[in-house]
């Protein structure tokens, strides 16, 4: 999956040559293989605890997504047919919720040291 991900063009083209990958510690992010991968491919991860959605913007990306995905209760009586859906509500998202998800992270990040790590309103 990370080598169909793109990760090696679009990390430089989006974020410039000094770019970092952000992703959780959780444990499937942690195989053997995952982490050959980045090594191998010279790519700088972030350091990031575990378990800590406060601190990963992609998780309101998700939830955005499944929210478009799912709009008015919608159904979807194919695999092909939602996979088409995901792939249109990621084709066609407004790059302002982008921006807004970026621009709060330093707000996130300072309320999660007051916490001590602990829970934040985000």
């Amino acid at each position: 999956m990370l080598q169909r991900a793109s990760l090696m063009t679009e990390g430089p083209r989006l974020c410039g040559n000094d770019w970092v990958f952000q992703q959780d510690n959780a444990a499937v992010h942690n195989a053997r293989l995952t982490k050959e991968f980045f090594q191998e491919n010279n790519i700088t991860l972030l350091d990031h605890p575990a378990c800590s959605p406060d601190l990963n913007p992609i998780e309101n990306i998700w939830g955005w997504m499944a929210r478009e995905v799912y709009k008015n209760g919608h159904q979807f009586q194919t695999v092909d047919g939602l996979h088409e859906a995901i792939i249109n509500t990621w084709s066609n998202g407004p790059t302002s919720l982008l921006e807004t998800l970026a621009s709060s992270m330093p707000k996130q990040l300072f309320e999660v040291i007051n916490k001590n790590g602990g829970a934040t309103h985000y």
